[in-house]
């Protein structure tokens, strides 16, 4: 599959089918993670597989309360779950060396676009999850310090693909030279 034509037909799924993913599906999907660039080669991404129905509604119990992706935290046959280490993407020798001081977050967005990439190109469905309350899902999972939680992302085969939504035009969202000069 083209790389474009990939992006562009990715959704987010929060209607699974109760099919079981596959061991080597989830091992690409997360291999693809794996090969995601980080600041200065740190590779601080962490990834816990949640496959535990009891877990996953445990977790589901830490999404917003209007969240529309809870019913895919129990759907879904896995949650994957984000984390990310922290003081060490954008940090030298122990100090920032970027004023944008949660590079991990950057990091872990490769990372995600790289697995929900490849699992679309599986046949897989995911949603990013960000409405939820990452200290209690840490405490669930037992987190260590110097870890965080940053994202939730069920994974299975899509019931329901919804359809594309509308973007902008290039030319609303590039400039040339300086901001706003067209």
């Amino acid at each position: 599959m083209e790389i474009l034509n990939l992006i562009k037909e990715r959704r987010s799924i929060r209607k699974y089918k109760p099919i079981p993913v596959t061991n080597e599906q989830l091992n690409q999907v997360l291999e693809s993670a794996r090969w995601a660039p980080s600041w200065a080669n740190t590779q601080c991404v962490k990834f816990i597989v949640i496959k535990d129905p009891d877990m996953k509604e445990k977790l589901q119990n830490t999404l917003t309360p209007r969240n529309p992706s809870r019913e895919a935290m129990i759907q879904a046959p896995i949650v994957i779950v984000a984390c990310a280490e922290t003081n060490k993407a954008g940090y030298k020798e122990g100090k920032p060396t970027t004023d944008k001081n949660e590079w991990f977050m950057f990091d872990t967005a490769l990372a995600l676009q790289n697995l929900t990439l490849t699992a679309h190109s599986l046949g897989l469905g995911t949603v990013h999850i960000g409405a939820f309350d990452a200290k209690m899902a840490g405490s669930l999972l037992e987190i260590p310090e110097g870890i965080v939680v940053v994202e939730l992302i069920p994974l299975g085969h899509p019931d329901i693909t919804p359809s594309p939504t509308p973007r902008k035009e290039l030319k609303e969202i590039v400039f040339n030279e300086k901001y706003g000069k067209r």
